[in-house]
This record gives structure tokens, C-alpha cells and sequence, in this order.
């Protein structure tokens, strides 16, 4: 009899282990998969809303995110790459809690303006990344099978610095429409376009980058991060059913 090819699983990465908790606590027959990385890097191997997925913490930063999405792709041939987890809430009207769905993707402290390039583009590399359109769309309504969570969908930022008040407004200025700034994702987004695999965000927003007046700017790291795995679950539960 031949064998026969375990499906590809959904890679779904994270930066912390508490962001990774909630979703392995979701898996069926969760079990660990051993990584070519020091701690805090793991990986848990199991089907999530159906959907055989592994969940890779990888640490938190550009280069930590890139190589271990670069390890999961090669390692595991998923069939679709997810961020998951936390970020921070750039636009002015964005509020915490909210599922944002990743569109596009951009370097939130590349500047090489001076030699033609947009703001947040690298040099040789693309303005933007983007995500496939009918990716976006299925998880936006993933995201939107929560009652209680608020969506939006569009830009997403990364870069190793933390966005703080002082930051927040000139990045507002370069970017503009960006919803969210985070340390990974499009690290990860690159790494699998890079690599010929699909790619989509679903990450919660915990804080605020510089609120406004009246804004409630922070929300604790596990009530957002319980909206983020609800919304991956969702979307891999999408996966079995198409």
C-alpha cells in the first residue's frame, strides 16, 4: 500500500509563549516538534479547528521572526503562513481589542527616501508586501465570526523599535492609513513571499501607540491574545470546509 502524505498544515506564528498559549491549548492531539532553535523558539504540532496546524513561537524582533518562519516553511511545507498574537494600535481611531487583518505589509523605520525608495521599502525589495486578496478576505470573516470583536483590515507595520507616543504621530505622518505597528510580522510576511507561500495576519490589538483623550489604550496581554487564536481557529476551521 503507498503511503499516504500528511496534509500541509497551517504555520502559525507568534513572538511570545503567551501568545502561542492560547491557540496550543486549542490544538487536538497537541505535540511538540523539535526546532533547530534555543529557547524561547518552540513548536506544537496538532489540528486546529480541524486544520492540521503548528504553532511556532519565534521570538520577538525582525531577525528571530525571520528565522523561524524561514525554518517553518522549509521545514514543515504549509499550506498557508499565519501571525497571530498582539500588536500595537497605530491609526488614531483604531481601539484595543480589535482584530486587524493584515492586507499589506511595510518596514516601519526603513528609510532609504534618499536614494528614490518609498518610506518603509528596502532597498531591492518591494514597497509592499501583500497578501493574497482571497486570503484576506477569508479571514476577515474568521475574524468576524466573533460577535463581540471589532475588525479592520489594511496596513501593517514592523520594525525593532517600539512604537511609543513620541514615535506614533511621525509614523502616522509616513504612513498613512497604517493600523498597526508590531516587531514580526512583516518579517514573516516577506519570508513567505519570498518563499512561495501564502501569508495572512490576524493579531489583536493590546495597546495604543500615543491615544488620544477618553481612549482606553491597554487591554491585558491574554484577553487579546484569547481574540487572536478565536480568529485563527476560525480561519482553519475555514480551511476544512472549502
Amino acid at each position: 500500500m503507498p503511503e499516504t502524505s500528511a496534509p500541509a498544515p497551517l504555520l502559525v506564528l507568534v513572538a511570545m509563549p503567551e501568545e502561542a498559549a492560547p491557540l496550543t491549548s486549542r490544538l487536538e492531539d497537541p505535540a511538540p516538534v523539535e526546532v533547530p532553535f534555543p529557547a524561547p523558539v518552540a513548536a506544537v504540532r496538532g489540528r486546529l479547528g480541524g486544520s492540521e496546524a503548528v504553532v511556532v513561537t519565534t521570538g520577538i524582533g525582525v531577525a528571530a521572526a525571520t528565522a523561524a518562519a524561514t525554518w517553518g516553511v522549509l521545514a514543515l511545507s504549509p499550506a498557508l503562513v499565519v501571525a497571530a498574537g498582539s500588536c500595537g494600535g497605530l491609526a488614531a481611531d483604531v481601539e484595543v481589542g480589535t482584530v486587524i487583518v493584515g492586507e499589506s505589509f511595510a518596514w516601519s523605520i526603513a528609510d532609504a527616501t534618499a536614494f528614490g525608495y518609498a518610506p518603509g521599502q528596502l532597498p531591492g525589495g518591494p514597497e509592499r508586501v501583500h497578501a493574497p486578496a482571497d486570503w484576506v478576505d477569508r479571514a476577515e470573516r474568521a475574524a468576524r465570526t466573533d460577535p463581540a470583536a471589532q475588525v479592520r483590515r489594511g496596513l501593517m507595520l514592523s520594525g525593532d523599535a517600539f512604537v511609543t507616543a513620541p514615535l506614533a504621530d511621525p509614523m502616522r505622518e509616513r504612513f498613512p492609513g497604517a493600523l498597526s505597528a508590531d516587531m514580526e510580522t512583516t518579517a514573516s510576511a516577506r519570508t513567505a513571499e519570498a518563499l512561495g507561500v501564502p501569508f495572512v495576519a490576524l493579531r489583536a490589538v493590546s495597546d495604543l501607540c500615543g491615544p488620544v483623550a477618553g481612549q482606553q489604550f491597554h487591554l491585558e496581554l491574554d484577553q487579546v491574545t484569547e481574540t487572536s487564536a478565536r480568529a485563527v481557529e476560525a480561519l482553519a476551521g475555514s480551511v476544512v470546509q472549502a
